[in-house]
C-alpha cells in the first residue's frame, strides 16, 4: 500500500492519525536541523516535517522527486490560511524516495513563467500544475452532469462512425486513405449530422453522444482541429421543447459544477436584433454599448462618409479615452473586420471633437449627444457601410473596447438564444448561395414561397445558444421532406449528380417515413473553457494542438515511412 490518505484531504479532524502519503515534492525548505517539504498529489499539498534524525534521508531530495512518507498528523502552530491543509502538518518518521527528477523546464505551480509553446512541449509537466488539474476536473464534472441529465431524460447514447464519407460543406475534411480500396478515402466526421438524422429515421427518438469531430481549418483560442461536441437529436419535439430541455440541462450543470443558480428562461434574440444591437450573432450581453441606428439623424449630412450608404450605426463607450495612436489601431480593427473606416467623436466640456466634427452642423451635434446621452469623457464610435459589414465591424470594435474596459467579468455567466437565422448567405467568392448553418435546416413555413422568388429572405427554425459572447452550440429543426431537401440542394448549386454522389444514401432514406426531428450540438471544449474561467480551450484539453495545428510534444503531424505510403498507393510531391 502506497497511501492511506490523499494529501489535500487532511484537516484538523485528522490530528493524531497515522498516515501514509505519496506524491511529488512541490517545495523543500531547510531550517537548520529541521526540513520541511510540501508534498503534492492530485488533491492538493500537505506540509511534511522532518526532524534532525530523519532529515538526512531527504538531504538530496529536490522539486518533483516522487517520495513516500509516513507519520502522524499534528496541528500547526503557524496556521497557513491560504492552504486548505494549512491547519495541520505531518511529522514524518519514515520516508522512501520512489523516483528522482531532473530540473523541470517550467515552474510546476499555478503561476508559471513558461511560454505556451514550452508548456505544450512538456505537457505532461504542465498538467501537474494544480490549476491545470482543476480545469480537467471541471471538464469531467461537466461531462458527468450532462450525461446524468440526458440518461435520466430518456436519451440513448449511440456511437457513430469515425470513418465516413466525404461530404464537404463548410470546413475542409480530414481525409483517410483506404489501403484496400486504392485511390479512395474516408473522411473524419466534421460532425455526426447525417448519422444522427438517420438515427431518427431509424426510430430511436432521443439520441446523444460525446462525439469527436475534425475540421481542417485555421485555429484560434476557442478552436481546435479535433474537438468534442455533445451531439443531441430528437423526434417529435418542437423547437421550444428542445430549447427548454437544453436550458434545463445547462442550468443543472451550472448548479452542480459551479453552485450557481442561472435564471430561466434565457433571453431570446432574433438574428436581426442581435446584429442590429450588438453586431454579432453571438453577442456578449454582460455589458452594454448597444448600437444606435443613426441613418435618420445623418440623412442630410454633408459628410461624404455618411452619404449614399446603406447603414450608419454607432455606440457610446462611457468614460473611455483613446489617444490618436489608439484610434488608428481601432480603425485598423474595423477595416480588418470588413468596415470601410471608423468615425470617432470625443466628448469634452459639453461638446464633441474629432476630424469629422467640421462636417457636422450644430443641430446634428446636439441630436447625436442626445441620442447617446453623452457626457464628458465619453467616446462615440460610428461606422457607415453596407448593413452587414457595418454591424460586423462595429461588433468587433465593441468586443475590443469591452475587453479594454474590463467589462467581461469571467465570474458572470450570461446565457441567451439567437434565433430566426437566415437560411442562406451569398458567397461572392463562389458566386452562389451557401448555407448559414447547414443544408438540412428547416426553413420557416411562412417563408417557403420565398425559396422560388428570393432565397436571401428565407429565415430558418435554427437556434444558437450563446454564453458570454461565445457560441456554445447550435441546432435546428431538420428538413424531413425529400422534395424540400432536394430543392435546398438545388439552391445551393448542387446538381442531381452532386446530390447523389455526396448525399445519395441520406436522401434515399427520406423515402421510408421520416419523422419531424431536430436537435443541437454543444461545443464541449468551449463549455468547459468558459465554466473553468479561462480564455483558451487548450487549457481544458489534455493534449491540444497549437495555433499552427501541430502538437509540440509529439511533433505530429510528421512524415511517414515510404513503405506506408506505398501500401496506401500515395505519392508525396513537393510544390513548385
Amino acid at each position: 500500500m502506497y497511501r492511506t490518505k490523499y494529501n489535500g484531504t487532511l484537516r484538523k479532524e485528522n490530528i493524531g492519525e497515522r498516515v501514509q502519503l505519496v506524491g511529488w515534492v512541490a517545495k523543500k525548505r531547510n531550517f537548520g536541523q529541521l526540513c520541511f517539504i510540501d508534498l503534492r498529489d492530485t488533491t492538493g499539498i500537505c506540509q511534511l516535517v522532518f526532524d534532525e534524525e530523519i532529515a538526512p534521508q531527504v538531504k538530496d531530495v529536490r522539486n518533483e522527486y516522487v517520495i513516500e512518507a509516513e507519520g502522524v498528523v499534528e496541528g500547526r502552530k503557524d496556521v497557513n490560511p491560504n492552504m486548505p491543509t494549512g491547519e495541520i502538518e505531518v511529522i514524518v518518521d519514515r520516508v522512501k524516495i520512489i523516483n528522482t527528477a531532473k530540473t523541470t523546464p517550467l515552474i510546476i505551480a499555478d503561476d508559471t513563467d513558461a511560454l505556451e509553446d514550452t508548456r505544450m512541449e512538456y505537457r505532461y509537466l504542465d498538467l501537474r500544475r494544480p490549476i491545470m488539474q482543476e480545469r480537467l476536473k471541471t471538464r469531467a464534472a461537466i461531462s458527468r452532469s450532462f450525461r446524468s441529465y440526458l440518461d435520466n431524460h430518456g436519451f440513448l447514447e449511440v456511437e457513430t462512425p469515425m470513418l465516413g464519407k466525404s461530404t464537404p460543406e463548410g470546413a475542409r475534411d480530414y481525409l483517410v486513405p483506404s489501403r484496400v480500396h486504392p485511390g479512395s478515402f474516408y473522411a473524419l466526421p466534421q460532425s455526426p449530422q447525417l448519422y444522427k438524422q438517420l438515427l431518427m429515421i431509424a426510430g430511436l427518438d432521443k439520441y446523444y453522444q460525446f462525439a469527436r469531430c475534425f475540421r481542417d481549418e485555421d485555429l484560434r483560442a476557442d478552436r481546435q482541429t479535433d474537438f468534442t461536441q455533445v451531439d443531441i437529436e430528437t423526434s417529435f419535439l418542437s423547437e421550444q421543447e428542445i430549447m427548454d430541455f437544453t436550458e434545463e440541462m445547462l442550468c443543472t450543470m451550472m448548479k452542480e459544477v459551479k453552485g450557481i443558480d442561472v435564471p430561466r428562461p434565457f433571453l431570446k434574440l432574433s438574428w436581426n436584433d442581435a446584429m442590429n444591437l450588438y453586431g454579432s450573432d453571438k453577442p456578449d450581453n454582460r455589458f452594454g454599448m448597444v448600437f444606435e441606428d443613426l441613418g435618420a439623424l445623418f440623412a442630410k449630412s454633408e459628410f461624404p462618409v455618411f452619404q449614399g450608404v446603406e447603414t450608419i450605426k454607432g455606440f457610446k463607450a462611457e468614460q473611455f479615452h483613446a489617444s490618436n495612436k489608439e484610434v488608428k489601431k481601432l480603425t485598423e480593427l474595423v477595416k480588418k473586420n470588413g468596415g470601410k473606416g471608423l468615425v470617432v467623436f470625443k466628448m469634452a466640456e459639453g461638446k464633441l471633437s474629432g476630424p469629422a466634427r467640421k462636417f457636422m452642423s450644430d443641430e446634428e451635434e446636439k441630436r447625436l449627444i442626445e441620442a447617446f446621452d453623452a457626457h464628458d469623457g465619453d467616446t462615440i464610435f460610428i461606422v457607415a457601410d453596407e448593413w452587414r459589414k457595418a454591424c460586423t465591424a462595429l461588433g468587433a470594435l465593441r468586443n475590443e473596447i469591452g475587453a479594454r474596459k474590463g467589462l467581461k467579468d469571467p465570474s458572470e455567466f450570461s446565457f441567451l438564444w439567437v434565433v430566426d437565422f437566415p437560411m442562406f448567405e451569398w458567397s461572392e467568392e463562389e458566386g452562389r448561395y451557401v448555407s448559414e448553418h447547414h443544408p438540412f435546416t428547416m426553413p420557416k413555413s411562412e417563408d417557403l414561397p420565398l425559396l422560388d422568388s428570393d432565397p436571401s429572405l428565407v429565415k430558418t427554425n435554427a437556434y444558437d445558444i450563446i454564453l458570454n459572447g461565445y457560441e456554445l452550440g447550435g441546432g435546428s429543426m431538420r428538413i424531413y421532406d425529400n422534395a424540400l431537401q432536394k430543392k435546398i440542394f438545388k439552391i445551393l448549386g448542387l446538381s442531381d449528380e452532386d446530390i447523389q454522389n455526396k448525399f445519395g444514401f441520406f436522401v434515399d432514406a427520406f423515402q421510408y417515413g421520416t419523422p419531424p426531428h431536430g436537435g443541437l450540438a454543444l461545443g464541449f471544449d468551449r463549455v468547459a473553457m468558459i465554466v473553468a474561467q479561462t480564455d483558451s480551450i487548450r487549457d481544458v484539453i489534455a493534449f491540444p494542438k497549437n495555433a499552427a495545428a501541430k502538437c509540440p510534444m509529439s511533433k505530429a503531424p510528421t512524415p511517414v515511412d515510404q513503405k506506408q505510403l506505398e501500401e496506401l498507393h500515395i505519392a508525396v510531391t513537393e510544390r513548385e
